[in-house]
Protein backbone atom coordinates (compact mmCIF):
# COMPACT_ATOMS: atom_id res chain seq x y z
CA UNK A 1 0.00 0.00 0.00
CA UNK A 2 1.35 3.69 -0.92
CA UNK A 3 1.88 6.24 2.32
CA UNK A 4 -1.17 8.85 1.65
CA UNK A 5 1.81 11.17 3.70
CA UNK A 6 5.39 11.81 3.39
CA UNK A 7 7.78 13.30 6.21
CA UNK A 8 8.75 17.12 6.02
CA UNK A 9 11.64 18.44 7.41
CA UNK A 10 11.90 22.19 8.11
CA UNK A 11 14.46 25.11 9.40
CA UNK A 12 13.69 25.68 12.72
CA UNK A 13 12.84 29.45 13.83
CA UNK A 14 15.94 29.37 15.98
CA UNK A 15 18.49 28.36 13.92
CA UNK A 16 16.80 30.73 10.80
CA UNK A 17 17.15 33.48 13.59
CA UNK A 18 20.66 32.41 13.88
CA UNK A 19 21.23 32.36 9.78
CA UNK A 20 19.91 35.89 9.73
CA UNK A 21 21.78 37.23 12.18
CA UNK A 22 25.04 35.09 10.56
CA UNK A 23 23.99 36.54 7.13
CA UNK A 24 23.89 40.72 8.91
CA UNK A 25 27.35 40.18 10.64
CA UNK A 26 29.12 39.14 7.29
CA UNK A 27 27.31 42.17 5.50
CA UNK A 28 28.94 44.50 8.67
CA UNK A 29 32.22 42.39 7.85
CA UNK A 30 31.81 43.81 4.32
CA UNK A 31 30.61 47.34 4.57
CA UNK A 32 27.18 46.89 3.09
CA UNK A 33 23.71 46.79 4.30
CA UNK A 34 21.36 44.16 3.43
CA UNK A 35 18.45 42.62 4.59
CA UNK A 36 17.91 38.69 5.63
CA UNK A 37 15.71 36.70 5.67
CA UNK A 38 15.25 32.75 6.13
CA UNK A 39 12.25 30.48 5.00
CA UNK A 40 11.04 27.03 5.75
CA UNK A 41 11.31 24.28 2.73
CA UNK A 42 7.78 25.66 1.49
CA UNK A 43 9.17 29.23 0.96
CA UNK A 44 7.14 30.47 4.48
CA UNK A 45 9.12 33.18 6.02
CA UNK A 46 10.49 32.57 9.25
CA UNK A 47 12.72 35.09 10.10
CA UNK A 48 13.71 38.91 8.91
CA UNK A 49 16.23 41.09 9.82
CA UNK A 50 16.93 44.98 8.23
CA UNK A 51 20.36 46.53 8.85
CA UNK A 52 19.85 49.75 10.14
CA UNK A 53 19.90 52.28 6.61
CA UNK A 54 19.10 48.85 4.33
CA UNK A 55 17.18 49.58 1.06
CA UNK A 56 13.28 49.69 1.60
CA UNK A 57 12.69 47.70 -2.14
CA UNK A 58 15.63 45.20 -0.67
CA UNK A 59 12.96 43.88 1.60
CA UNK A 60 10.57 42.40 -0.35
CA UNK A 61 13.87 41.16 -2.66
CA UNK A 62 15.27 39.45 -0.06
CA UNK A 63 12.39 37.88 1.31
CA UNK A 64 11.74 36.50 -2.99
CA UNK A 65 15.29 35.61 -3.43
CA UNK A 66 14.96 33.22 -0.52
CA UNK A 67 11.62 32.09 -1.71
CA UNK A 68 12.77 31.61 -5.38
CA UNK A 69 15.97 29.42 -3.74
CA UNK A 70 13.61 27.18 -1.94
CA UNK A 71 11.03 26.84 -4.53
CA UNK A 72 13.68 25.34 -6.75
CA UNK A 73 16.25 24.28 -4.75
CA UNK A 74 18.99 25.99 -6.50
CA UNK A 75 20.52 29.03 -6.53
CA UNK A 76 19.06 32.44 -7.42
CA UNK A 77 22.47 33.58 -9.82
CA UNK A 78 22.05 29.68 -11.08
CA UNK A 79 19.10 31.29 -13.15
CA UNK A 80 21.78 32.93 -15.79
CA UNK A 81 22.69 29.20 -16.92
CA UNK A 82 19.50 28.21 -17.12
CA UNK A 83 17.91 30.69 -18.97
CA UNK A 84 21.59 30.85 -21.00
CA UNK A 85 20.09 30.99 -25.18
CA UNK A 86 16.34 30.40 -23.82
CA UNK A 87 14.61 33.29 -25.07
CA UNK A 88 11.21 31.55 -24.50
CA UNK A 89 11.85 30.88 -20.71
CA UNK A 90 13.08 34.27 -20.12
CA UNK A 91 9.66 36.19 -21.29
CA UNK A 92 7.94 33.56 -19.59
CA UNK A 93 9.95 33.91 -16.46
CA UNK A 94 10.11 37.37 -16.73
CA UNK A 95 6.10 37.62 -15.67
CA UNK A 96 5.95 34.79 -12.84
CA UNK A 97 5.81 37.09 -9.50
CA UNK A 98 8.57 36.92 -7.22
CA UNK A 99 10.81 34.86 -9.01
CA UNK A 100 14.67 36.17 -7.90
CA UNK A 101 17.13 35.67 -10.59
CA UNK A 102 20.05 37.40 -9.00
CA UNK A 103 22.49 36.41 -6.85
CA UNK A 104 21.41 36.58 -2.93
CA UNK A 105 19.44 33.21 -2.46
CA UNK A 106 20.49 30.06 -1.79
CA UNK A 107 18.82 27.22 -0.53
CA UNK A 108 19.27 24.88 2.49
CA UNK A 109 19.57 21.61 2.73
CA UNK A 110 20.18 18.51 5.62
CA UNK A 111 21.27 15.56 3.99
CA UNK A 112 19.21 15.17 0.99
CA UNK A 113 16.13 16.95 2.21
CA UNK A 114 15.66 20.79 1.03
CA UNK A 115 14.87 22.57 4.70
CA UNK A 116 14.18 25.94 3.64
CA UNK A 117 16.47 28.86 2.10
CA UNK A 118 18.23 32.34 2.57
CA UNK A 119 17.98 35.31 1.17
CA UNK A 120 20.01 38.55 1.00
CA UNK A 121 19.84 41.60 -0.28
CA UNK A 122 21.28 45.24 -0.26
CA UNK A 123 24.43 44.82 -1.67
CA UNK A 124 26.03 43.44 -5.33
CA UNK A 125 24.28 40.41 -6.59
CA UNK A 126 28.02 38.64 -5.27
CA UNK A 127 27.88 40.30 -2.02
CA UNK A 128 24.18 38.96 -1.35
CA UNK A 129 25.40 35.35 -2.55
CA UNK A 130 28.39 35.78 -0.01
CA UNK A 131 26.06 37.18 2.87
CA UNK A 132 23.49 34.08 2.35
CA UNK A 133 26.55 30.90 2.15
CA UNK A 134 27.67 32.77 5.68
CA UNK A 135 24.51 32.48 6.86
CA UNK A 136 23.88 29.07 5.73
CA UNK A 137 27.70 28.18 7.01
CA UNK A 138 27.06 29.55 10.38
CA UNK A 139 23.76 27.23 10.60
CA UNK A 140 25.80 23.90 9.90
CA UNK A 141 23.75 23.18 6.84
CA UNK A 142 24.56 22.82 2.75
CA UNK A 143 23.72 24.64 -0.31
CA UNK A 144 23.43 21.31 -2.00
CA UNK A 145 21.97 17.77 -1.65
CA UNK A 146 24.84 15.69 -0.22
Amino acid sequence: MTSSTVPLRNLSSDAAHAAVAAAVAHARGLGIRVNAAAVDASGVLLAFLRMDGAFLHSVDIAIDKAYTAAGFGFATEGWATAMAGDEMLKAALSVRPRLVVVGGGVPAYEGTQRVGALGVSGGSAEQDAACARAALAAIGLAEQAQ
